[in-house]
């Protein structure tokens, strides 16, 4: 399964989803205070997400006053310790700016060009493209890797590859190595059995996923 260039904000959102039903699921097992931690994550997981799609389809303030309507855009890919994101390179604005953006299958292809600033959206030829996060002033941290020149001749079977669902979660899914030593503080701050730990295992695992995607990872 994949998912094409017209739903960028699709994998975010069902992994969003995946992440409640999970916190869902062993509500019925757990105690009042295991009950309110599962409730303390799912609506942090649902602030926080709210807050991020929001930012992606314009509902807030987003670019700085008197940034020009018109700007020119490279793509680069940082690598950062467990971390790949999409950002976008925007000169014209008197100094370099950069905004992380969800990953869309034409970056792969995206070459430094013109793009539309308007209702606070970010338009490329006619594509629009979805921030994951507020424009900056400074550089992105880690390794960034700026796209060719020119298109790659297999960008297209690259596109199929960085799509399909199951690789995002892989990749994604780096960071939940973490997850059984957030269960054993749990159990250690508030006791509990292996169903316990497991459940917080789980819940964890889904938390640093359901992270990983709501930022703007970037499969390619």
């Amino acid at each position: 399964m994949s998912f094409g260039s017209g739903r960028p904000l699709a994998y975010p959102i069902i992994v969003t989803i995946g992440a409640l039903a999970v916190c869902l699921a062993w509500a019925p097992f757990g105690d009042s205070d295991q009950v309110a931690m599962l409730a303390t994550v799912a609506l942090g997981i649902i602030g926080y997400s709210g807050y991020r799609i929001a930012v992606a389809l314009g509902g807030l303030a987003f670019w700085p006053s008197g940034t020009p309507r018109s700007v020119g855009i490279s793509r680069i890919r940082q690598q950062h310790r467990l971390v790949s994101r999409s950002w976008l390179e925007i000169s014209g604005t008197g100094r370099p700016r950069w905004v992380p953006v969800y990953f869309d299958p034409m970056l792969l292809t995206l070459t430094e060009s013109r793009a539309d600033l308007t209702d606070r959206s970010l338009s490329v030829a006619g594509h629009r493209l979805y921030p994951a996060g507020r424009i900056r002033a400074t550089e992105p941290p880690g390794r960034l890797i700026d796209n060719p020149s020119m298109p790659a001749p297999d960008a297209p079977a690259l596109t199929t590859t960085a799509t399909r669902i199951h690789r995002r979660l892989l990749l994604d899914a780096q960071p939940t190595v973490a997850a059984p030593f957030a269960a054993l503080m749990w159990i250690y701050v508030d006791g509990g059995t292996l169903i316990t730990f497991v459940a917080a295992t789980t819940v964890a695992a889904a938390a640093a996923l359901w992270l990983a995607a709501i930022r703007g990872s970037d499969p390619s």
